[in-house]
């Protein structure tokens, strides 16, 4: 997870958020390469065991996508219990959250919310990580960008991961805030 904080911190400082910036950073970091690139832009990275990757929209939003742990599904292409498969990846997510809160850009992080599955604030939104149907995640303003940790499947014979993706902002979009509880508990 060192790796992802690393590059987080790195790419919350870029503004405009671009795949050019991004692509840049993760070989300034000294991430590898993938082989994928999109409009002439590397587009796939690896480092330590982390696979990361950049997409555009066709607005020309952004987002990177970091996958911190990833289930595969069986020999049959599916899962047994998919359900134990959601409770493991929620571990995961649950032990997380805490590096990310610990984290060197804390400080500059803005709560915009938790959900489960079903109540996906911004469902149907871009191509990006906030318009799939995450299991539960947690989601963040940072230097004006959106980040977002948690657990998604994107369909039925895909793996089950853990993902951390810092994306663009969009500009007509409101992330809803969730006001911190009054200190005298009330």
């Amino acid at each position: 997870m060192a790796a992802v904080i690393a590059m987080l911190e790195e790419l919350g400082g870029l503004a405009p958020l671009t795949a050019e910036g991004a692509a840049a950073r993760f070989a300034a970091c000294g991430w590898t390469p993938g082989g994928r690139p999109r409009d002439g832009v590397e587009t796939s990275w690896d480092a330590d065991g982390t696979g990361a990757w950049i997409r555009t929209s066709g607005s020309g939003a952004v987002d990177v996508s970091f996958a911190v742990w990833i289930r595969d599904v069986d020999e049959s292409g599916y899962f047994d219990d998919l359900d134990a498969v959601y409770e493991e990846g929620e571990r995961v997510l649950a032990g997380l959250l805490p590096e990310i809160e610990r984290s060197s850009f804390a400080g500059r992080l803005a709560e915009a919310g938790r959900a489960t599955e079903g109540e996906d604030e911004r469902e149907g939104e871009g191509e990006g990580e906030g318009g799939d149907e995450f299991v539960v995640r947690k989601r963040w303003t940072l230097d004006g960008h959106v980040l977002t940790a948690g657990v998604v499947q994107h369909d039925t014979d895909f793996p089950v991961m853990v993902v951390v993706t810092l994306e663009t902002m969009p500009a007509t979009a409101t992330v809803p805030t969730v006001a911190p509880a009054p200190a005298d508990g009330g």
